[in-house]
């Protein structure tokens, strides 16, 4: 079987370079084959232009297509995946147009992995280790009061003046300033229009502890039924939020008053404008190591007394062999790659695994990859 690896950007190299150096078959697919070579050459000559057309002549039943590609590719290349009857794997969030491939995908028998990168994705499996524990602990009982967090963020590794540098187009980051979120706080729905009125700080429970600025990202509230919470369990808080360095807010506050300004096609026109000014000005150096912090917790009180509480903690940097950022996205994609090609992930549409076996088979490959990861039990 081959793994038709779609995108050679920043964040992918990592994963394509694991498993074709395990030997997989592995056909690479660029739009700028120069910069695929760059990436890869030095393993493989099987490298070819991105065409939609040209990769569905070389697809072969039991195939695997992988997207890397910008989000609008990924439902595409899903169809085009089902109607050769071969599986699909991205990192990206699964879309309702993804979600709405799954009666197909089954029908033809592949599986359609999503959610698979770093966030989301490593933060799924570390949240299923978590309630799966919990519920074997002699301190389960679905009277407990829940409190759940999961806060994610690439942060420069040397703090900058502006508490953030970018390792690609601040384009994206420019665009989730203006989206809406949804949680879970004080046993009530949390609606923000945008980030900036629900930021509070969180203490990491790192070797040397350490306090981030915090927000709830997207609709945090459909990963409870993802995450197999039981509906009659009290939950106090369920959050799912990005994490930045303190002096954040503050800094990006004048980006923040402008933001709230924009709309239509010129307010587009003036992001772009100053995604391409904070590329200039705060993107990251040649060698300049950046940093990952993922922090998943669930705790369960009874009475108001906390009977189990842990946290997953995760801290990594990059080195010579490259970006955080890039090893802890694209490697988990690899191994949802192998786990699809070994039958462990069944057809349909699918985020991160929540099977035991194949959450601490990925979270002991992850381990490998971060300077620190352990579990932080608060009780002991």
């Amino acid at each position: 079987m081959t793994i038709h690896w779609c995108g050679t950007g920043l964040s992918a190299i990592p994963g394509l370079r694991r498993l074709i150096t395990a030997g997989h078959d592995v056909t690479v697919w660029n739009r700028t084959v120069d910069k695929a070579r760059a990436a890869v050459g030095d393993l493989t000559d099987d490298i070819h232009a991105f065409d939609t057309e040209a990769l569905s002549e070389q697809l072969v039943k039991g195939d695997v297509v992988v997207s890397m590609l910008p989000g609008d590719w990924h439902v595409p290349l899903a169809e085009l995946a089902i109607s050769k009857g071969t599986h699909f794997v991205s990192s990206s969030y699964i879309a309702p147009e993804m979600r709405a491939l799954n009666d197909a995908a089954r029908d033809a028998g592949v599986a359609l992995v999503n959610e698979v990168g770093l966030d989301p994705g490593i933060d799924h499996l570390m949240a299923h280790a978590l309630i799966d524990d919990y519920r074997s602990s002699e301190a389960f009982d679905a009277a407990n009061h829940l409190s759940f967090i999961s806060y994610c963020g690439g942060v420069p590794k040397i703090a900058n003046p502006f508490r953030y540098k970018f390792s690609w187009s601040p384009l994206g980051v420019l665009k989730a300033l203006r989206s809406p979120s949804r949680s879970i706080r004080d046993y009530s729905e949390l609606r923000v229009d945008r980030p900036w009125d629900a930021i509070s700080s969180y203490d990491a429970p790192l070797p040397t502890p350490e306090t981030f600025e915090v927000y709830p990202n997207r609709d945090s509230i459909p990963f409870m039924a993802q995450y197999q919470f039981e509906g009659g369990w009290p939950v106090k808080e369920f959050v799912r939020g990005t994490l930045r360095l303190n002096g954040w807010a503050a800094a990006w506050a004048d980006v923040f008053a402008e933001v709230e300004t924009l709309s239509g096609p010129e307010g587009d026109a003036r992001l772009k404008e100053m995604s391409d000014q904070f590329w200039a000005e705060n993107a990251y150096d040649p060698g300049e190591p950046d940093r990952v912090v993922l922090c998943v917790g669930l705790k369960a009180e009874k009475d108001g007394v906390s009977v189990c509480h842990k946290t997953y903690v995760m801290d990594a940097w990059g080195d010579e062999n490259g970006t955080a950022m890039a090893r802890l996205v694209s490697i988990p994609v690899s191994l949802a790659v192998e786990s699809v090609l070994s039958g462990d992930i069944p057809a349909g549409v699918h985020a991160a695994p929540s099977d035991p076996k194949l959450v601490h088979g990925w979270l002991a490959e992850i381990d490998k990859l971060a300077q620190h990861l352990t579990v932080q039990d608060h009780l002991a």
